[in-house]
């Protein structure tokens, strides 16, 4: 018996951290070993990681199991859909230069690129990254 292939992706957003493995198989998504329906209590955080299985027509093809550390759930929503990219970019490395390829449809989508947003740090004197305390004349 043939073993399947496995693409393997891996995705950063503000302090999460996301391992993503693909497999073929009939479109089901767990996280952390519990269903993604279970994991995120939003719907919107859901349907934001589908995106690039979405904008690929490929929800239906592959079986994804991710590993997620770190931040809240719409950084590990941003984190699962970057690292569901860089799969989808492995999977489909062959068709990379062809006009109909995963890698221009996720470009113009804008999924390819991390989002490199984060907290701002806390300054000395203020009371927060930029937040300074209110003045008082007297």
């Amino acid at each position: 018996m043939a073993k399947s292939r496995v693409f393997i992706g891996t995705g950063r957003r503000k302090t999460s951290i996301a391992q993503v493995k693909m497999v073929p198989g009939k479109g089901k998504i767990t996280v952390n070993d519990v269903d993604v329906k279970a994991f995120f209590p939003y719907e919107t955080n859901i349907m934001d990681l589908k995106q690039p299985l979405v904008a690929t027509n490929t929800e239906e093809t592959f079986d994804i199991e991710v590993k997620v550390n770190g931040g809240g759930f719409n950084g590990q929503t941003g984190a699962i859909r970057l690292g569901i990219t860089r799969a989808l970019l492995e999977y489909d490395q062959d068709n990379a230069e062809k006009e109909g390829s995963f890698r221009k449809i996720l470009k113009a989508a804008g999924f390819i690129t991390r989002d490199s947003r984060k907290k701002e740090r806390k300054k000395p004197g203020l009371k927060a990254a930029r937040r300074a305390p209110q003045f008082s004349k007297r």
